[in-house]
């Protein structure tokens, strides 16, 4: 069973926090409900002083030691035993949280692993950090802290007043009165800043964005000295902010500092003793009755002001909760299952009237159709958001087409498992993506199982074996540690985990983009000894690399519009002749950034 199966699943309705912690719910409740009551026992010495204090007026021949020591006794046995139950409900909540935190990081684990590659592309690797470890680290504070403190708080508060009101209710109506006003002043400040909340939320997204491109346009500034300009749209940024932040403090300052003070001890001590005189005076109580609530009323302002702070923390938690939620519930890649697998019948790949939408809105390709003949070398080519590389990932099932289909050996990509589809389409994309481990388990991640000499024969077929031998722990070195590769020579190491795969049908995704032009010929000799005999796919800029493939096809605009070989297309006279006599490489860059 998975641990996403072990938990239960909350309603849909529910809010995003009770959703993240119904798997703990009920051992936070138990956690609480133990700080609550030791909370409450603590307070019972504040109750054994007051009854000490009125046996001290006692005639000392009618008092004797078995009056004091049972009040002493259980004072101190109700303290400890308040300390140990804080204590054990501080140790129910920790491991609450130890369990949710391993529970959520294992699902998103898991998650991610089974959301469509292309996912990852769309967003920038510091939002899946966020709500991965951010966002779970701001949980600890609710589920470790929150529940407890709201216990402690609670049981603090309603022990206390139960204790007042059974010395005299008429005086425990008085000692309290300062609370209510606590609350009217607190609403009336929360009430008049949220009308500004909107302003100051958005000042803060103008001064990061502004900070951002002013740290950004630094050596341009230093370039060209255009300080002025720079630091202008920085200063806006950060006055319109500040004049934000004081339209939404000003209404709390005064109206927060009302709330505060009415609830601060020494004025409730000042309410108590104030009406303890009157009633004194009345004869309607002793003097050392007064005593309960000189004790008592007064610190029952700091768990009043615990619980205030503690919304702002359910505030930062909910925010948090939300987050985490939208990544476990990312929609997940389809897959076949087990009675609906099948296996590729050979290597052809026919595209078959696919278009894509990304979020089914932006339509990025139309109505794509062709077929990649086994042992064959097709490139796509075409100005930069054209779709090139978003079809080279409809063939990797990076996502899944909008419409049509995409098969392997007349198999649709949906009902093929992808470990094996992976076992027969390997690629090598611009963007390289290593993970933080020795360069030896870089290039077997795909098979992991393979041994040292199958490793370094795929690093010399990638012409990357001699850099490897030169980093100083050879192919146990850490990529990011003390291997530090160029990204040519990554690009290589890519290649060298293709190679390992051995898979029938190749994509290459510019792969020499970002090489040097030494890298760029170690690549390219890479490439043309491992694809030989291969099905290849190959998206390019640069039309004279492609100018000997068996098929090319020109994409614009998210559609096809002429496809053939090399000579066909040039006796067509059509786009791709227009752009072979222009020189087709900086047409299709002039395309791609026509302000240049």
């Amino acid at each position: 069973m998975s641990t996403h199966d072990a938990a239960p699943a909350a309603p849909k309705q529910a809010g995003p926090i009770r959703r993240i912690l119904s798997p703990i719910r009920g051992r936070l409740i138990v956690a609480a409900v133990l700080a609550g009551v030791g909370s409450m026992l603590t307070l019972v010495p504040l109750a054994g002083i007051a009854h000490l204090a009125r046996m001290a007026l006692v005639p000392a021949e009618a008092l004797s030691a078995a009056d004091i020591w049972p009040t002493i006794l259980a004072s101190v046995a109700c303290l400890f035993a308040g300390m140990a139950l804080l204590a054990l409900g501080e140790l129910a909540a920790h491991l609450a949280d130890n369990r949710i935190t391993h529970h959520l990081r294992l699902q998103a684990m898991q998650r991610l692993g089974q959301v469509p590659l292309g996912w990852f592309t769309s967003r920038a690797s510091g939002e899946v950090k966020q709500a991965m470890q951010d966002d779970i680290n701001t949980l600890h504070s609710l589920t470790a802290h929150f529940y407890t403190t709201t216990g402690r708080a609670v049981g603090a508060i309603l022990i206390s007043l139960l204790y007042l009101f059974a010395m005299d209710w008429r005086m425990a109506i008085i000692a309290i009165l300062p609370f209510p006003g606590f609350f009217l002043f607190f609403g009336k400040a929360m009430k008049a800043s949220a009308g500004n909340m909107e302003q100051f939320v958005a000042g803060m997204g103008r001064i990061n964005n502004a900070v951002v491109e002013f740290v950004n346009g630094i050596p341009v500034v230093k370039a060209f000295g255009a300080t002025g300009r720079a630091h202008g749209s920085y200063r806006a940024a950060v006055d319109g902010f500040a004049d934000a932040f004081a339209a939404f403090t000003r209404p709390l300052v005064g109206s927060m500092a009302n709330a505060n003070a009415l609830i601060a001890p020494v004025a409730v001590l000042g309410v108590v003793v104030i009406a303890g005189t009157v009633f004194v005076v009345l004869g309607w109580m002793a003097p050392v009755d007064v005593l309960p609530f000189a004790l008592v009323a007064p610190g029952m302002s700091a768990p009043m002001l615990l619980l205030h702070y503690l919304t702002h923390d359910l505030n930062n938690a909910t925010g948090a909760a939300q987050r985490v939620l939208a990544l476990l519930e990312t929609p997940v890649l389809a897959q076949p299952a087990p009675d609906e697998q099948q296996l590729p019948a050979g290597t052809e790949i026919c595209v078959e009237g696919v278009s894509y939408a990304y979020d089914g809105h932006n339509k990025v390709l139309s109505d794509i159709r062709f077929t990649l003949q086994p042992g064959t070398v097709t490139a796509i080519v075409g100005a930069s958001g054209s779709g090139k590389s978003t079809l080279a990932r409809l063939l990797l099932r990076f996502f899944d087409p909008t419409q049509g289909r995409i098969t392997l050996g007349g198999v649709d990509l949906r009902h093929i498992a992808t470990s094996e589809l992976y076992r027969r389409i390997g690629f090598v994309l611009q963007e390289v993506r290593l993970i933080h481990a020795s360069v030896r388990e870089n290039i077997a991640l795909g098979r992991p199982a393979a041994s040292g000499h199958e490793v370094e024969q795929a690093a010399r077929l990638a012409n990357i074996h001699e850099r490897i031998l030169a980093l100083p722990r050879g192919y146990d070195s850490v990529i990011g540690e003390d291997a530090q590769l160029s990204g040519g020579e990554l690009q290589r190491v890519s290649i060298a985990r293709a190679v390992l795969l051995d898979p029938a049908v190749l994509v290459l995704d510019e792969a020499t983009a970002a090489a040097d032009a030494e890298n760029e010929v170690a690549i390219q000799d890479a490439l043309s000894r491992f694809a030989r005999g291969r099905t290849l796919l190959v998206i390019a800029h640069r039309l004279d690399t492609i100018m000997h493939a068996d098929h090319i096809i020109v994409v614009e605009h998210g559609a096809i519009v002429e496809q053939g070989s090399h000579a066909a297309l040039l006796a067509d006279q059509g786009r791709y002749a227009q752009l072979w006599a222009l020189g087709g490489y900086q047409e299709f860059q002039e395309e791609a950034h026509p302000s240049c």
